[in-house]
């Protein structure tokens, strides 16, 4: 159901992440360091339990979750979200759910590249990935 995702991915475009950030409530000095990393995300399964790693210069954070579980998750820019996430045709579906608040990170495989879309509310971010490592 995830196979197509495992291997690592390097950011190579990035639009409206500033703004996505600043919705979000990042500070002005997270959103700066933010905007300048180039993350990879390496997408590795144990199972049923899938691991979504986000490795970058500024700092490294892992994910584990099962589809369909919700779960805790401390963001990487400290929100503590309560995090759902699914896969609907192909698509990578994760909600996180704090203080009254949503977003919604969408990631999905066109053109052999992965398309991550974040949305909250009516900002909407997009960042594109290229496989690296199978």
């Amino acid at each position: 159901m995830v196979d197509h995702f495992l291997g690592t991915w390097k950011l190579c475009d990035s639009q409206g992440f500033d703004d996505y950030m600043r919705v979000l409530g990042v500070g002005f000095a997270t959103r700066k360091a933010g905007a300048i990393a180039k993350p990879n995300l390496v997408f590795s399964k144990n199972g049923d339990e899938i691991c979504l790693k986000t490795e970058s210069t500024l700092r490294t954070t892992e994910l584990k979750f099962r589809l369909g579980e919700e779960f805790d998750e401390t963001t990487p820019d400290d929100r503590k979200t309560k995090t759902l996430i699914t896969c609907d045709n192909g698509v990578l579906i994760q909600v996180q759910k704090w203080d009254g608040k949503e977003t919604t990170i969408r990631r999905e495989l066109k053109d052999g590249q992965m398309v991550v879309t974040c949305t909250m509310g009516d900002v909407k971010c997009v960042r594109l990935y290229e496989k690296v490592k199978a």
